[in-house]
């Protein structure tokens, strides 16, 4: 590559290190600034050293870019006492998107939680005689819980869930790594990736599953019987390691071995992903014909968002429901030996008819004898009937029903203050 510099210039001359030519000479001549002092300062512009493109120039300091002078513009708006200028779309998109994804967060994982707890109590009841498949009757026990209990009763055990989520997420992404199964299906799909994706879900529960176990029980566990001294937030790490390596504190004769129960976790969770996805995007591929039909690409930054939120809670509405059979039998086979003793899921005992508990609510131990998925299939089709594969499916409902109902509000709340925005 040529050099631009001048032939006699040899970087020298501008510190005063040796004798400069009579062309470059500082304290002689007239009285315009000699040029080797305009290119120590100013360097000409050398190919591939800043500039990407032929035919531009290095900007100097006093030029600002567009976006710099549009920065500058907007500061002496403000300064100037007038109005600002409204948000990009871009930004007022971001932050639409994550104040509805934060709501949905809340009401998934947070204010629904009591819900989850006492459906969990319900499945593993065989004692019970109100199977509660209308969120009226499990709304009415809970809240009779809740009063003879405290608050917290219907609160247990939501740490020991996120630690769960939070393993499920770190096993996924250290498998996919360490493995050829993909992580995330591509559009245009084989049925060998979704086979190694249904995979890598199954070996992801399988791995899951003794802190899963643990987290069952601290869900269900009853706060009259719960040792205060022993309970701690890494508790569900400790009883899942303890439970996978065969240490600890003795459990029954009766408790099933990990082993026994990789098969129906890995199916529930299979089961549950795949129904879950294909109904999420099913719903997604019907709003977005529906919205071409109509107008077209939508403008108003809640619709660009809250659709996929809509799906997403369809999709886990359906799943759950249909896996819900399956999601029993794997919490009674995993609850078996471990000696937990749960609410009685049909209410609070009055004092005067509580055989010596005081008016306390009745609590009930779970001794069940299952010899594996079969056995417990068969056992609860025999003695409870087909309704017993849906116990405390009313608690599930109301769980989705408040999920649905505060995902409605956040929209609402949302478009009121976009409109309020856009007034003023």
């Amino acid at each position: 590559m040529a050099s631009r510099r001048p032939d006699t210039f040899d970087g020298l001359a501008y510190r005063g290190g040796r004798d400069e030519p009579p062309h470059y000479s500082l304290r002689s001549g007239p009285a315009e600034p000699p040029q080797h002092l305009h290119w120590v300062t100013t360097p000409p512009d050398i190919p591939g050293s800043r500039n990407l493109h032929s035919g531009e120039r290095t900007p100097l300091y006093d030029e600002m870019p567009g976006g710099a002078a549009g920065e500058r513009d907007w500061d002496a708006t403000a300064q100037a006492g007038g109005p600002p200028p409204p948000p990009p779309p871009e930004q007022l998109n971001r932050l639409t998107g994550f104040g509805i994804g934060l709501v949905s967060l809340f009401a998934e994982n947070v204010l629904t939680h009591p819900c989850v707890v006492f459906r969990r109590q319900c499945q593993v009841n065989y004692h019970a005689r109100c199977d509660h498949l209308t969120p009226f009757s499990a709304l009415a026990v809970m809240y009779a819980i809740s009063k003879a209990q405290g608050p917290r009763a219907l609160w247990k055990g939501m740490g020991s869930t996120f630690i769960v989520h939070g393993v499920t997420l770190g096993a996924e992404g250290i498998i996919s790594e360490f493995t050829p199964l993909p992580r995330e299906i591509p559009h245009r799909w084989s049925v060998k990736q979704l086979a190694g994706h249904f995979l890598l879900k199954g070996l992801t529960a399988a791995v899951a599953l003794p802190f899963y176990c643990s987290s069952l029980i601290e869900t269900v566990q009853s706060e009259i019987a719960r040792d205060e001294s022993s309970s701690g937030l890494l508790d569900c790490v400790r009883e899942g390691l303890a439970r996978l390596l065969g240490v600890g504190a003795p459990h029954s004769h009766r408790l099933l071995p990990l082993s026994s129960l990789l098969l129906p976790a890995a199916c529930h969770a299979i089961l549950r992903y795949a129904v879950a996805t294909a109904v999420q995007r099913a719903a997604l591929w019907l709003h977005r014909r529906a919205e071409k039909r109509r107008r077209g690409p939508a403008a108003d930054p809640l619709e660009a968002h809250f659709p996929e939120l809509a799906a997403a809670w369809l999709g886990t509405l359906a799943a759950d429901a249909l896996a819900y059979p399956l999601e029993t039998t794997l919490h009674r086979l995993s609850l078996q030996g471990t000696r937990t003793i749960i609410d009685a899921t049909d209410g609070a005992v009055p004092a005067a008819t509580g055989a010596g508990n005081g008016g306390s609510p009745l609590v009930l131990p779970v001794n069940t004898q299952y010899d594996g998925l079969a056995d417990c299939v068969h056992a609860i089709r025999r003695k409870e009937g087909w309704a017993g594969f849906y116990r405390g499916f009313g608690a599930l409902a109301a769980q989705f029903a408040l999920h649905g109902a505060l995902l409605a509000a956040a929209r609402t709340l949302l478009r009121l203050l976009l409109l309020e925005g856009k007034v003023s």
